[in-house]
């Protein structure tokens, strides 16, 4: 008889299509009938999160308390795998001077291994696999995505291990840090060991619908669904889902 395995997914914050991003995550877990999901907006339950198995997050600008924090990092460091996704490591604040990250999530953004600072306007760009023989990159060749391409501040970066990268160098309009023309090589999906456990970090996938950007704007002119619109993203995802439920056992280091 096939395990149960409890899983948590986090799907909220601003500025995203988070119910597309919603629906798609939870038809990749239903792909393993013994997984049993459970859904929250934000890090408030603890306590579910500290029993699951592995956790799976998409959001953007969604803020942990100090005691969340600590918990998200005990849950990693304790032995939990944790699939972050896009905008996990975000937070916005808008100012006059531009789109601003407030270094509000330090702890959080250490167990993740980064945050983000900035990102040039959506266009296409290469992905290409750092570790092409890594079982969590193996056959995915490079490729090219039309997504929003993040530019981060890395934590413990040398402990960081890269599995996908891109290049760029130049502004990022819009965001108060938004000369990056000294930046190079930024990873794209990452893993970050911590302890027992390890965080796996994409951050692919961008979506974004008619009605995402209020109060900012009433009606966004189009719709977003970027390298969700890849089969290589759908991979890059079935395989995160796999890592998490213990598959590739020695790729978690």
């Amino acid at each position: 008889m096939t395990e149960r395995i409890d899983a948590y997914l986090v799907a909220g914050g601003r500025y995203h299509d988070i119910d597309y991003a919603r629906a798609e995550l939870l038809k990749l877990l239903a792909e393993h009938p013994h997984v049993r999901t459970r859904v929250g907006s934000d890090y408030r339950d603890t306590e579910s999160i500290a029993a699951s198995r592995f956790l799976v997050t998409y959001t953007c600008d969604v803020r942990p308390s100090a005691e969340e924090q600590e918990a998200l990092h005990d849950y990693v460091a304790g032995g939990g795998r944790w699939l972050a996704l896009h905008g996990t490591n975000s937070v916005l604040d808008f100012t006059k001077k531009g789109v601003e990250a407030p270094r509000i999530i330090d702890r959080m953004a250490f167990t993740l291994g980064s945050q983000f600072i900035a990102h040039p306007p959506i266009q296409p760009y290469e992905v290409r696999p750092v570790a092409p023989s890594h079982p969590l990159v193996q056959g995915i060749g490079a490729f090219e995505t039309d997504d929003e391409l993040y530019l981060c501040e890395y934590h413990d970066r040398d402990r960081l291990v890269p599995l996908f990268e891109t290049t760029y160098a130049g502004e990022a309009l819009g965001f108060t840090v938004s000369d990056w023309s000294d930046a190079d090589r930024h990873l794209v999906v990452y893993l970050r060991p911590l302890g027992e456990g390890a965080v796996l970090y994409n951050t692919l996938g961008h979506c974004r619908g008619h009605w995402d950007m209020q109060p900012a704007m009433d009606y966004y002119p189009q719709v977003e669904r970027c390298s969700w619109e890849l089969p290589q993203y759908h991979e890059m995802l079935r395989r995160g889902i796999a890592w998490c439920l213990g598959e590739h056992e020695e790729a978690s280091a």
